[in-house]
């Protein structure tokens, strides 16, 4: 069992510490440069950071125009390298520095780096701007084509080219590649080379000067380069103390992953500082495996990994707790951000509402049939199905609504249902299942039947089939299409009855929508007004209710209603596991991992904006664990047959669909073992 601390270590879950480093610059005072660079250096090995990039040519100025192509300067250049990296020898982490280097009478724009005082390599600029206020190819040669060779510094030769990465020996997936500046700016990048030889983490060393938007431009060529090449990307610009005779620097730093912009400098700042995150290793591998069009790239490439030389170095990461320098969403499915949360809301509820007006004309359905409980599932597939209907400028009242009571439902869930109904302007009718299922358990010789308290598994899908029964046969009757309501989250635990159940309908418009989305699709057709203040304030009543399946009569000594979640786990957990699961493929322990971090103190991160504060819970790690391995045994050993028996209906999230005919294919008859023995293995039991 591994103990809490080895758990809490950041290295044991394929995760490393990155900087984008903004020193103090100077015009020229090698001296300064390299003392600035040493301290930011010293800092970051005492927060643990394993690989910080500075700007381009920080240890030799970037705007010296024509001083460049001095000898002492050059000279100076060389030894600052040197000296840098016997500086630093007692330093952890992986450094890239530049400088202005000179090799075989040309000079070269340089990413130097640095492990524990011995230089790997320097990788030479390839794209050298012309045009503007750039002038480089006055002072600099291109390092376009040059691989294989070495460049002599101090007393050692280093490797020198185009042609590098640099990987931990003893930290797997921790590969870097260093670019220069214009070279991400370029049509196709080193970096998009260098990623598809292996590296993981693709870093730019920069001096960029700033002018009005630039900032935004860097920031999108660093998110798009992240999410192209399935890598994480971290760019650091020169900030204070470069020549301003014709220009000025705002020191950006960033660190993308994916696409999504992990940490960003402040701009602009007069006091040098390192711009920190951890990115995800174990996640940015997954990805590559997962998209096949990565290796196609690679192979259309040629095999860059055939032509880059594998630099190796003994990192020596601790195992240890050093925290977590990443923001977690508790809620994968729902950004914190309000603006692009409510992006995300207009863009799945209009998925939704689009494909079933598209299910509606292809079937020539007289009618759509759909049970209403009051819950939130039926209600939002209810309003779905409403605005699918005004779109294709059909009367709402081709919507047959049923309330379908059986001997749990309560009346504060069914006058919900029939004010939503009567609110929406839909057909409302109410079916009493009571008497059918009470024959169907005589029948049966169940002991309910003979009037006994015995409410089983039987019990409940006695009373789930019948209305799904019914519902079918209302439709057959009215020439409609039944429309499912489960959730993405009900399929991902099974908890839905198979077959003659809620697990089948003519189609499923739930099925690619998360429970803890769904809360928020509500709010949000509430917060825009997507219907009129009558179903608003049904709307708001419903978010307020327990889920429940109300199946099982309330407790005769409390009067507690069936929990849904008191038996399967909080759906905010369960919503956070399949996506890591779905989505990302990592290990329970990792997930456990991110879980923890994500949920161990209600009071730390962020929340999105509309989540009610009453509701804002925390969970420690022996819960976690408890649902996870709950979550483990659902999801992949009892419940894939009835996923790969689903109805049609749309993806919605990135984070996935379950469908067989989509994201997920899995055997229906397979085992939970290897994923609860790694949980069982790697996360502590207490704590």
């Amino acid at each position: 069992m591994t103990d809490l601390a080895a758990f809490a270590s950041i290295h044991r879950h394929g995760m490393v510490r990155v900087a984008a480093a903004t020193p103090r610059a100077s015009v020229g005072d090698v001296a300064a440069t390299v003392a600035a660079a040493v301290a930011l250096a010293r800092d970051a090995d005492a927060r643990g950071v394993d690989l910080v990039v500075f700007p381009e040519l920080n240890l030799t100025s970037y705007a010296l125009d024509d001083l460049h192509l001095q000898s002492a300067q050059q000279r100076a250049s060389a030894e600052a390298v040197v000296a840098f990296a016997r500086e630093t020898a007692a330093l952890a982490p992986l450094l890239l520095v530049g400088a202005a280097l000179e090799r075989n009478g040309r000079l070269y724009n340089c990413a130097i780096a640095v492990s524990r005082g011995r230089i790997l390599g320097v990788v030479p600029k390839t794209f050298l701007p012309n045009y503007r206020e750039y002038y480089e190819k006055r002072w600099f040669a291109s390092g376009m084509g040059v691989a294989g060779l070495s460049i002599r510094l101090g007393e050692v030769d280093v490797p020198f080219g185009t042609d590098l990465i640099f990987a931990a020996d003893d930290l797997p997936c921790f590969v870097v590649h260093a670019e220069i500046c214009e070279d991400y700016w370029a049509p196709a990048p080193p970096s998009t080379a260098g990623a598809l030889a292996g590296a993981l983490v693709c870093c730019n060393l920069s001096a960029s000067n700033i002018v009005i938007g630039k900032a935004r431009e860097r920031e999108l060529l660093a998110a798009a380069q992240s999410a192209r090449a399935s890598c994480a990307y971290i760019y650091s610009a020169a900030g204070p103390g470069e020549s301003t005779t014709d220009l000025a620097w705002d020191g950006q730093g960033l660190i993308h992953e994916l696409g999504e912009c992990l940490a960003q400098s402040d701009r602009f700042a007069a006091e040098p500082g390192l711009t920190i995150a951890d990115i995800d290793l174990e996640r940015l591998t997954q990805e590559r495996l997962r998209n096949g069009t990565f290796n196609d790239a690679a192979i259309a490439a040629g095999h860059p990994e055939t032509r880059f030389r594998r630099i190796g170095f003994d990192h020596r990461a601790p195992v240890a707790d050093i925290g977590l320098q990443r923001r977690i969403r508790r809620f994968p499915f729902v950004p914190n951000d309000p603006a692009r949360r409510d992006a995300d809301c207009y863009e799945a509820f209009n998925i939704q509402v689009s494909a079933l007006a598209k299910r509606l004309e292809a079937a020539r359905a007289k009618t759509l049939v759909i049970g209403v409980s009051g819950g939130l599932d039926s209600t939002h597939a209810l309003i779905v199905a409403a605005k699918a209907m005004d779109r294709l400028g059909r009367p709402r009242s081709d919507i047959l609504g049923f309330t379908l009571p059986g001997f749990a439902t309560g009346d504060t869930t069914k006058g919900n249902a029939w004010a939503l109904m009567r609110a929406l302007g839909t057909g409302a009718e109410e079916i009493d299942i009571r008497p059918a299922a009470r024959r169907m358990l005589e029948d049966m010789g169940h002991p309910f039947g003979r009037g006994e308290p015995v409410y089983d598994v039987t019990f409940e899908n006695v009373q789930a089939g019948l209305r799904t029964d019914y519902l079918f046969r209302l439709a057959n009757q009215r020439g409609g299409l039944v429309l499912g309501t489960g959730d993405l989250s009900e399929l991902a635990l099974g908890w839905c009855t198979y077959g003659v159940g809620d697990q089948m309908s003519h189609y499923a418009v739930n099925a690619g929508v998360p429970k803890t989305l769904i809360q928020f699709l509500i709010r949000w057709c509430i917060r825009t007004g997507q219907y009129d203040a009558d179903t608003n304030r049904v709307l708001v009543d419903i978010l307020a209710q327990e889920i429940s399946p109300e199946l099982v009569p309330a407790d005769a000594d409390t009067g507690a209603l069936q929990s849904t979640e008191q038996m399967i786990g909080p759906y905010a957990l369960n919503d956070f596991f399949a996506h890591y699961v779905v989505r990302h493929g990592l290990a329970p322990s990792k997930i456990a991992f991110l879980a923890w971090h994500a949920w161990r103190d209600a009071a730390a991160g962020a929340w999105p904006e509309d989540y009610p504060a009453a509701a804002r819970t925390a969970y420690d790690l022996a819960t976690i664990r408890h649902w996870l391995e709950r979550f483990l045994i659902r999801f992949f050993q009892t419940s894939q047959f009835k996923r790969s028996a689903l109805p049609n209906g749309p993806k919605v999230s990135a984070g996935g669909a379950l469908s067989p005919r989509g994201d997920w294919r899995a055997p229906s008859d397979g085992t939970a073992a290897v994923w609860l023995d790694e949980l069982r293995r790697n996360v502590p039991a207490g704590g």
